[in-house]
């Protein structure tokens, strides 16, 4: 992912804790208590070498942008005053911006797991769209459509689901599909298909986006009755078989395959 860097100035003041209000959408991950305790130790002995970030809410009342981790590092020293950068009215942010921020902040400051990035892109969406949050986390559409699983399909897909396909594989379709039309459209042809041969199709899909219904249909099937060979090359060959496959639009193992059915076709005539 990409760092996040807005474009903000603030003032350092110091004020009461108790001050200091915490977005609960905001909290993008639990707080390790082992860390807080080394973080606590820390600052302790090197003192607080970056105050927080804060946005004036009203009146003494201040909404936390970034920083959780050593605002509950001074909670456990049992500090009752913590210095803090607060934003100037030139780069405040409205109400549901200044949340968005803060997970933002957080996703770039820490380890996230899946879930807890999950979450963090569905807060996002919901408060700025797609474009804007893949944007902020530095991640690309179809990234942000994986992390975000079925709550992430439009609504005009949702309502085929399950009488056209599963939830599983409308959220796949439109994972490689992002486009309402054409993933509708793949889903209508597909829903007539048994569930082996639809799974195929959807990974035929996922390897050729491009490919027409005829030739993904052709593909599922063979990928469907298909033997699995193993064979070895050279790190030479390896990279080439690569490079044309992608040109081919074809995976390097369909790619493989197709040369030596293409050989074995040759030999019988």
């Amino acid at each position: 992912m990409r760092k996040y860097k807005p474009t903000i100035s603030y003032r350092l003041k110091e004020i009461p804790i108790k001050q200091i209000k915490v977005w609960k959408e905001a909290q993008a991950r639990k707080l390790d208590r082992e860390n807080i305790s080394e973080l606590a130790k820390s600052i302790k002995n090197e003192g607080l070498l970056n105050p927080p970030l804060v946005q004036k809410e009203g009146k003494n009342t201040f909404l936390l942008m970034s920083g959780q981790r050593r605002l509950a590092a001074m909670k456990r020293l049992g500090a009752k005053k913590i210095p803090v950068h607060v934003l100037t009215k030139q780069t405040s942010y409205n109400l549901e911006n200044a949340k968005a921020a803060s997970v933002v902040e957080n996703i770039h400051r820490n380890d996230m797991n899946h879930k807890e990035i999950a979450d963090s892109c569905k807060f996002l969406t919901e408060q700025m769209g797609k474009s804007a949050a893949a944007r902020s986390m530095g991640m690309s559409l179809p990234t942000l459509n994986k992390y975000l699983g079925f709550s992430g399909v439009p609504n005009r897909l949702k309502l085929l689901v399950p009488k056209v396909l599963s939830r599983d594989e409308m959220t796949k379709v439109y994972r490689i599909i992002p486009n309402i039309t054409k993933a509708e459209k793949i889903a209508q042809r597909i829903s007539k298909l048994d569930s082996g041969l639809k799974k195929k199709y959807i990974q035929a899909l996922s390897q050729s986006p491009k490919s027409s219904h005829q030739k993904l249909l052709k593909r599922a099937k063979s990928m469907r009755i298909k033997r699995n060979l193993s064979f070895k090359i050279s790190k030479t060959n390896a990279k080439r078989l690569a490079t044309v496959s992608n040109k081919k639009d074809m995976s390097p193992d369909e790619f493989a395959g197709k040369i030596i059915s293409d050989y074995l076709k040759r030999k019988r005539r």
